[in-house]
């Protein structure tokens, strides 16, 4: 008894492996049309799968019970084996206690697995529950055999049943509830209540309530359904809310005054059972099927109608081999798909959704007969036991060919759910549904289905051809389309360009036809499709291909909005210039700001809309470059068009006073229109332009000889101040204005020679040209470089004196100023150099007394150690030390010129080291000359390393004032400084 359910025989017999095997031979094997390998690697285990167990009873299996994983089976005659399937191996025994002839007629096990209820053959009733070893009579149950138990699965839990239906043998169904808990001193009974709410009948005569079922629905509903041999039953009613611990009474009580709903079949086979199909723990059931005389019913439950609750319902007939008088049903179980009936010997799987028998599994003789077939409504696992075996089925995916029978059934949607992870069967469902909507004539839907399908590509494609079903082939190209990859580039191609030409096609029919609004609506597809981002780059790799498409069909619109698409904006402009449209070209120009297309295009549209095209240029400023517009704004010339020349002077007018362009090229086209045509705004530019030639942007050569071709004199004239041609600006001027030769006789500053050379000039023209004595005068008083004498020569002889006077008088007057002057000027001079020798005087006799213990003002070391130097401000320094504060301070040229000095002193000691060498006898006055000229040359490089040195002390003097904006630490080396400094 120990080694209960720890091993497991497979018991499968050889009729259940070939059905398996047929069923499996009867798939496709091998490489469909649908591009799919459809062959098994290994042989799929059976959906229903028998086990025995490994189990021998000591006495013969009466009766058996499964739920929750509680399985109580009644041995012999007073024997209750009790086994929890999850510890198998220890098991419970009890003995009833009964020393009558009673037997058990029936075990009732509640959906938890805690309370068992056992219907004796005497009309007695027992209970026990899990947690005890104590078997407690049901005293109130007696007198009634127990045929049926409806369970409460809302309230029912370890220790109360809650309010459960109980129904008998004589159609009489009492409510009744049981509690584990130990009575009061009086009451010492487990049940708490026990009281008839209904009775059933059948022909009149009351008939035994073989199976009870109560549920639970929306709005506080309850559904009760009870069956006898050949009737079922159904009790609708509310409760009240917060009242189900009241039972179920108020459900009967509103059922009283009405027949209740059932259903009546005539045959009868002495006993009937149904069982329901509950998909989730803790849900409701969804189907049921009800095994009666005659047949199957089955269906499913919807808790939603009113008036009833089973929905969809079909009756199984038995088959032949079914014989109700000697091989009648015994049991029947409910999974998702299938119903088992249970016969003496065998068990037969029917499926639910067309009626056939899939499996039949026939069990050996030696077992005996087939007693009961039991499923675990908690564990899902159905039982079947014999006097001496006990057997269980694994229930496995079940669903896996539920597809193919939906399928058969043209229930495509169900085929489809039941498939999702199986790419091959789903295939072969799209091919299906997609084949049974084109023949009947639903072409749209049936190429939507084509499209997911592995099929060849070609076969379709022509199906929808020979049908002339353009719409369809469209659609199903236009979802094979958004399947592809976008490594799947020449398949791209292929249907990209294929959908265009179809949509083309449409297009052309449609306006033909005269049908604007589906027309309308096709273009808008159409447009969609051209623009739709997941081909752009298809669609823009085979343009050209698509242009001669559109340029086949003379669709111009949609061509112009694929190449705006394509962003080629060249082909758009092109298109609306051959056809005239300008504006409509300068708005594609506008909108989408491409320089390179300006440069193209601006030639054409200038010619056409000038002041568009320049305001489009202003609006784009500084992203354009004027030197390339050039060709555009030369057009005018052509054509003449007065309009022309304005824009193109007010585009040049923005290019050189807004964006400041300094071209030289923008600068004489410029100047060039105001020389042709704005001879006003010549002078005015040029003046604007600059007065010196680093500040202009135009050739000034270029505007010399344009203003010479028009005769624009005092242009030249300006231009001529600008090159400083100051005697060829005077000499033009001289035949515009004198006042202008004048304003430009006084340029040359810096160069009086020059200056007293133009006034000549002026006053030469004045006296001679325009023979006007006082304007002469005139010219004297506005030069004073002029004499009276210097513009006498230009006069003629025939002029008196008279007219001079007054210039001759005041020239001698300012003669005898300067004489004065002059004198004055020696004798401050004479005053100054005396008071210069007096100072040098002085200073020779001037002398410093040093103390011996005086130092250094730089190392601080003795002064008279070494040569020094003594200053009048009291500062004394070494030689050296000297030397070294005053070279950084001097400039390079300076220092070069220092270390020249130095070097050369030292080539006038060394020769002088080498005096002591005995010289020759005629040579002795070469010697001695030598010797002069070496200490005249050493003394007077000694004086000029002095003046360098030591012309001012170095603490006092300029250098220090210079240096006190120098910082401390050079730049350089500060960074090297500060790191010296951290800790």
């Amino acid at each position: 008894m120990a080694s209960i359910l720890d091993e497991y025989e497979d018991s499968q017999n050889i009729r259940q492996s070939a059905q398996q095997h047929s069923r499996l031979s009867s798939t496709n094997i091998g490489i469909t049309h649908s591009g799919f390998v459809n062959a098994r690697l290994e042989e799929e285990k059976p959906i229903f799968n028998k086990q025995r167990i490994d189990f021998t009873p000591p006495e013969k299996i009466n009766h058996l019970a499964v739920c929750n994983n509680q399985l109580c089976m009644s041995l012999g005659k007073d024997t209750l084996l009790r086994i929890d399937l999850a510890k198998p191996d220890q098991p419970n025994q009890t003995e009833l206690g009964r020393k009558d002839d009673s037997k058990v007629h029936r075990l009732f096990l509640d959906p938890t697995g805690s309370h068992l209820l056992i219907s004796l053959n005497t009309s007695e009733c027992l209970y026990l529950n899990r947690n005890t070893q104590k078997v407690r009579s049901l005293s109130r149950w007696r007198g009634h055999l127990i045929e049926s138990v409806g369970w409460n699965k809302l309230l029912g839990n370890e220790t109360s049943t809650g309010p459960i239906l109980v129904g008998t043998s004589q159609g009489i169904i009492f409510e009744a509830e049981i509690s584990a808990n130990e009575g009061s001193l009086f009451n010492t009974n487990p049940d708490q209540y026990f009281r008839q709410v209904h009775s059933v009948e059948e022909d009149g005569k009351p008939a035994p309530v073989c199976c009870l079922e109560v549920e639970r629905g929306l709005e506080n509903k309850y559904f009760i359904i009870a069956t006898t041999r050949k009737r079922l039953f159904q009790f609708v009613g509310k409760v009240a809310e917060g009242s189900e611990q009241q039972g179920f009474s108020s459900i009967f009580n509103q059922n009283q005054d009405l027949l209740p709903s059932f259903q009546e079949f005539p045959a009868n086979m002495g006993h009937s059972e149904i069982t329901f199909y509950t998909p989730k723990l803790r849900t409701s059931p969804k189907a049921f099927a009800w095994m009666m005389g005659n047949g199957v019913l089955y269906g499913q439950l919807d808790y939603v109608r009113p008036d009833s609750l089973l929905s969809d319902v079909q009756v199984w007939e038995y088959t032949p081999d079914i014989d109700l008088n000697h091989n009648k049903p015994i049991s029947i179980v409910l999974t998702q798909f299938h119903f088992l009936l249970l016969l003496h010997d065998r068990v037969k799987a029917i499926c639910t959704l067309n009626g056939q028998v899939v499996y039949e599994d026939v069990f050996p003789d030696k077992f005996g007969n087939l007693k009961k077939m039991i499923k675990d409504p908690i564990g899902g696992l159905v039982w079947i036991y014999t006097e001496r075996a006990v057997f269980r089925y694994h229930i496995q995916r079940e669903s896996r060919d539920v597809w193919q029978m939906y399928m058969s059934m043209n229930k495509f949607d169900l085929a489809k759910e039941y498939c999702r992870d199986r790419p091959e069967c789903m295939d072969m469902v799209l091919a299906k549904e997609a084949e049974h909507c084109f023949q009947n004539k639903r072409y749209l839907e049936s190429a939507m289905c084509y499209a997911q399908t592995q099929n060849y590509f070609e076969e379709i494609a022509l199906k929808f051809i020979e049908a002339k079903q353009e719409e369809a082939l469209k659609e199903f190209l236009l979802k094979k389309l958004n399947n592809l990859k976008p490594s799947e580039r020449t398949q791209i191609t292929l249907l990209v360009t294929w959908l265009a030409e179809l949509y083309l096609n449409r297009l052309g029919q449609l306006e033909s036809d005269g049908n604007s609004v589906i027309f309308k609506e096709t273009r808008d597809e159409f447009r969609q499709f051209l623009s739709s981002s997941k081909h752009r780059d298809c669609l823009y790799n085979n343009r050209t291909t698509i242009y001669d498409l559109l340029a086949s069909h003379g669709n111009v619109d949609d061509m112009v909005y694929f190449s705006v698409v394509m962003q080629d904006y060249e082909r758009v402009i092109s298109h609306y210039c051959q056809h005239d449209e300008y504006s409509a070209a300068l708005d594609v120009l506008s909108k989408h700001c491409d320089e390179k297309l300006f440069y193209k295009f601006s030639p054409v549209l200038m010619q056409h809309i000038p002041k568009n095209v320049v305001d489009a240029w202003i609006q784009m400023g500084k992203r354009l470059d004027p030197k390339k517009l050039i060709p555009a704004l030369m057009n005018y010339s052509q054509m003449g068009s007065t309009q022309q020349i304005n824009e193109t002077i007010r585009y040049m007018e923005f290019c050189v006073y807004e964006l400041m362009v300094t071209e030289e090229a923008i600068h004489n086209y410029l100047l060039s229109l105001y020389a042709k045509y704005k001879p006003d705004s010549l002078l005015w530019y040029l003046e604007q332009a600059g007065t010196h030639a680093s500040e202009i942007h135009y050739d000034l050569k270029y505007a010399l000889r344009l203003c010479a071709e028009h005769g624009y004199r005092q242009a030249c004239v300006l231009v001529y101040r600008i090159m400083e041609l100051y005697e060829e600006a005077v000499d033009l001027a001289l035949e515009v204005d004198v006042d202008l030769a004048k304003s430009c006789a006084n340029l040359p500053e810096d160069d009086e020679e020059l200056r007293k050379k133009l006034w000549l000039k002026i006053a030469k023209h004045v006296v001679q040209k325009e023979e006007d004595v006082k304007k002469a005068m005139n010219c004297l008083s506005s030069c004073n470089l002029l004499k009276i004498e210097d513009i006498l020569p230009f006069f003629p002889d025939f002029v008196t004196i008279d007219h001079f006077k007054e210039a001759i008088c005041l020239s001698l007057e300012e003669y005898n100023q300067h004489i004065e002057e002059l004198k004055q000027e020696m004798e401050e001079a004479t005053e100054s150099a005396k008071r210069i020798r007096e100072d040098i005087q002085e200073m020779r006799n001037k002398y410093g007394v040093v103390d011996s213990q005086e130092k250094c003002a730089a190392c601080d070391f003795p002064l008279l150690n070494r040569p020094f130097y003594l200053f009048l401000c009291g500062h004394m320094f070494h030689n050296d030390c000297l030397l070294q504060e005053v070279t950084p301070h001097l400039s390079a040229f300076k220092q070069n010129r220092l270390e020249d000095l130095h070097k050369k002193l030292a080539a006038t000691t060394q020769s002088s080291k080498s005096r002591h060498r005995p010289a020759p006898k005629d040579e002795g006055d070469t010697s001695s000359l030598g010797k002069a000229t070496a200490g005249t040359s050493r003394e007077q490089i000694k004086s000029d390393i002095d003046d360098i040195v030591a012309s001012e002390c170095v603490y006092c003097g300029e250098l220090m004032i210079k240096s006190i904006d120098k910082p401390f630490i050079d730049p350089q080396k500060f960074e090297e400084e500060k790191s010296s400094w951290k800790i």
